[in-house]
């Protein structure tokens, strides 16, 4: 059996060699000549799986290792009995990190306490759930927006999108939509924008094309947002570098980069290959997870031991950095600067591999609830 991955899916080779001859290749230079005599496909979110890529091939099963597919053309599959799998939920946690990180150093930044802000959170699903809680842990007021949730449950803790406007910060957390009532491109377009409150924050870290790139732009520029992170952009990896320059914190699409959610996207998708193919699965997450560099870590006297705590395991000024030498590359580089950077992307491990030693109870109780162990 030949399969074809993209090479940033970790350990790839070394789990489903065990299934068949695997070959590793650049996301973007996965093209119909190499898969002419493959059997599976396996992608992250950059490769566009089509019928301009699948047709005349023996793929009989395509796997992205990432929560969204829009990447994907399921309808094609389903047409031409190609068998199609994801991996839901399997870096939601690290998004939910991102996010934290985020808050905290732009509190820090910008000397606001948290536990006096609102935080509207547009889209209710793997991942902003988890971002409900931590914020809560936070002691952030939360108000939750996913029509779709709200017609399938009839649950009125989904409000409507008008009471998201009125909250300090609003984070979009949706998949990308082009059609029907629930459409999210451009979601945040220039009327978004010009309905939040004045000062608002604006977090954007599910798929680029879900924020007017040039109604974001004018909305930082005429200081209706008062700060600005994105990990996702429009016409990724050739982003818009002036945009890069006006945002707090801006990195390469990588808020679910975390090794652990990686790991486990890999095995979700092992996991659905070997039972399409009928073989025995041979390996699990564990396999591959070592063990943390950061096993405990003590607060003493830390001004701001909340902050502490999660930037020694995530810190997104680390992220923001680097994504802006992008701006000393040449125009016509800066794209595989990008890309490269989500390519060698460091060792990043999630919260719950590491216990926090500290005394005092109110502190435990929250990194408890954005994920430590205490």
């Amino acid at each position: 059996m030949k399969i074809i991955a993209d090479e940033n899916i970790p350990f790839v080779k070394e789990c489903f060699s065990s299934a068949g001859d695997v070959t590793t290749i650049h996301g973007r230079k996965i093209s119909k000549d190499i898969l002419c005599d493959a059997d599976a496909l396996l992608v992250r979110s950059i490769t566009k799986v089509n019928k301009e890529l699948l047709e005349g091939t023996n793929i009989k099963f395509v796997a992205t290792a990432t929560i969204g597919f829009e990447h994907i053309d399921t309808e094609y599959l389903k047409s031409n009995n190609i068998t199609f799998s994801s991996a839901p939920g399997s870096n939601a946690n690290s998004v939910a990190e991102y996010v934290t990180s985020a808050l905290l150093n732009l509190a820090e930044k910008y000397h606001f306490d948290l536990s006096k802000k609102s935080i509207g959170i547009v889209g209710v699903g793997n991942v902003g759930s988890r971002v409900e809680k931590k914020a809560k842990a936070i002691g952030m007021k939360v108000v939750l927006n996913d029509p779709p949730l709200k017609r399938q449950t009839g649950d009125e803790k989904y409000r409507p999108l008008n009471e998201i406007f009125d909250c300090d910060i609003v984070t979009l957390h949706t998949p990308l939509t082009k059609e029907g009532q629930d459409k999210t491109y451009h979601l945040a377009d220039e009327n978004f924008f010009a309905a939040m409150k004045d000062g608002a924050i604006f977090f954007n870290t599910c798929r680029g094309s879900v924020h007017d790139t040039a109604a974001l732009k004018n909305a930082i520029a005429t200081k209706k947002l008062s700060a600005c992170v994105l990990d996702v952009w429009e016409k990724e990896p050739d982003i818009d570098v002036e945009l890069l320059d006006m945002v707090d914190f801006g990195t390469p699409h990588i808020a679910g980069y975390s090794y652990d959610g990686k790991v486990i996207g890999m095995i979700i998708i092992y996991e659905a290959f070997c039972r399409f193919f009928g073989i025995q699965a041979k390996h699990t997450a564990k396999d591959f997870l070592p063990s943390p560099k950061l096993p405990e870590i003590s607060i003493k006297n830390e001004k701001n031991p909340l902050l502490f705590a999660v930037n020694s395991l995530y810190n997104i000024s680390n992220d923001d950095a680097n994504l802006r030498q992008m701006k000393n590359e040449p125009a016509d580089k800066r794209g595989a600067y990008f890309d490269s950077l989500r390519k060698n992307y460091p060792v990043r491990r999630e919260f719950p591999n590491t216990k926090i030693l500290t005394g005092d109870k109110n502190l435990k109780n929250i990194l408890e609830g954005i994920g430590f162990r205490v």
